[in-house]
């Protein structure tokens, strides 16, 4: 699988998105949409009832992440509204396998979310229940932080659990990605990335995205023979 960019709209203008959104079609792979409750994270952004709304509204898929309390609860509705895919954090979760299964159960992609300090080796064994495993490269909350480099070797050790039990699992990166550290996290392993301020911090959001998908594609780790 090539490199997956998806614009988290975090970063776009809240009072125009269906314009913001539609300025990435055709060219972003997924729209990440954060979901904070002001719990789990000390911000509050949206919920379902706008999620609903932008399914309405957009043809790219959509990408959920729930930084939120008690995600087994709340999590099921977003993929039965429609989202492509949605992401809990494990750190939240009650039981992540019971969860995983109820989003796939929806038709939803399931993917799970590690903060940079949550190492991901005692999760190994959740992986086959997973269409996705997120690690954060900044502390979850706020859009346009700098990137941890610090999570770099997390990344790899992260690639290598997946390699080694030949699971079809994509690694996704999220915070401070741009067309420098898009190439670090691709060496590393990542093949799907956020990206926030790099995308519409720019003048033209669409040739952001094609900036970045080369930039991964260049740094990507040749595929095993």
């Amino acid at each position: 699988m090539g490199p997956q960019i998806s614009p988290s709209i975090l970063s776009s203008d809240f009072a125009r998105l269906a314009t913001e959104c539609e300025a990435v079609a055709g060219h972003a792979d997924w729209l990440h949409v954060d979901v904070m409750d002001n719990h789990f994270v000390p911000n509050l952004t949206l919920g379902l009832p706008v999620v609903e709304s932008l399914l309405r509204t957009v043809q790219t898929p959509v990408d959920c992440h729930l930084m939120i309390e008690d995600p087994d609860r709340w999590a099921p509705a977003y993929a039965e509204a429609g989202a492509g895919s949605v992401t809990f954090h494990v750190e939240a979760a009650g039981a992540p396998i019971r969860l995983a299964r109820e989003i796939r159960a929806q038709g939803a992609r399931a993917g799970m979310a590690l903060k940079p300090a949550t190492p991901v080796e005692p999760y190994a064994d959740l992986l086959a229940e997973l269409d996705m495993l997120l690690l954060m490269t900044v502390e979850p909350g706020f859009g346009g932080q700098s990137f941890l480099e610090v999570v770099v070797p997390k990344i790899r050790r992260a690639s290598a659990l997946i390699a080694g039990r030949e699971l079809d699992i994509w690694l996704q990166v999220d915070g401070g990605v741009d067309l420098r550290t898009i190439e670090v996290c691709a060496d590393a392993g990542a093949n799907v990335f956020v990206a926030g301020s790099s995308v519409y911090g720019a003048d033209d959001p669409a040739a952001a995205i094609d900036s970045l998908r080369a930039a991964a594609l260049a740094a990507a780790p040749a595929p095993s023979v």
